[in-house]
């Protein structure tokens, strides 16, 4: 049953597995618990721009790029990522240098509250780094594990769109 954005912290920091990660380029050194998911990790850890949503690998607001493949982190055990390059969406860009997919998202005006926002730009980096050149069916596959409740996802198909050309003009 999923706890709505409730941190599980019991122990999970304190734990007794001990974990080396390379999260968004920078290495990292911690403890952990064995049911300690990835989610809760990042999250003590400071990586609070993965989201806790459902807690149930439902919605995609927690993915992150684990060796290069987008996961929903709150279905993986922190204990399975030793020596693990994770990316968060904040390992993209930031607020003086951008990435252009998060250009293209703020452009075509697809983000609204916010929350779906880091793992919808998750999948799109994904999606676009195996098809720079995507079909609309393929951006909505690549899209359909994210859910959004503030928008029709009109917008934020443009965003992909706009990302697309974006980099093509890198």
């Amino acid at each position: 049953m999923a706890s709505f954005g409730k941190l599980h912290k019991k122990g999970s920091m304190d734990g007794d597995l001990e974990l080396s990660l390379n999260i968004n380029n920078l290495d990292v050194k911690c403890k952990t618990s064995g049911s300690t998911t990835l989610l809760n990790l990042l999250r003590e850890l400071g990586y609070v721009e993965v989201k806790c949503g459902c807690e149930e690998g439902a919605c995609g607001s927690c993915l992150v790029l684990l060796n290069g493949r987008a996961v929903n982190s709150c279905q993986v055990f922190a204990a399975t990522v030793d020596n693990a390059r994770i990316l968060t969406v904040n390992g993209l860009g930031n607020s003086g240098n951008p990435h252009p997919i998060e250009l293209a998202f703020v452009e075509a005006q697809a983000v609204q509250c916010g929350f779906c926002t880091p793992g919808m730009i998750i999948a799109t980096y994904e999606l676009l780094s195996k098809n720079p050149s995507p079909s609309e069916e393929d951006i909505k596959v690549a899209l359909s594990g994210n859910l959004c409740r503030c928008t029709g996802y009109v917008k934020i198909i443009d965003a992909v769109k706009l990302a697309v050309r974006k980099l093509k003009n890198k």
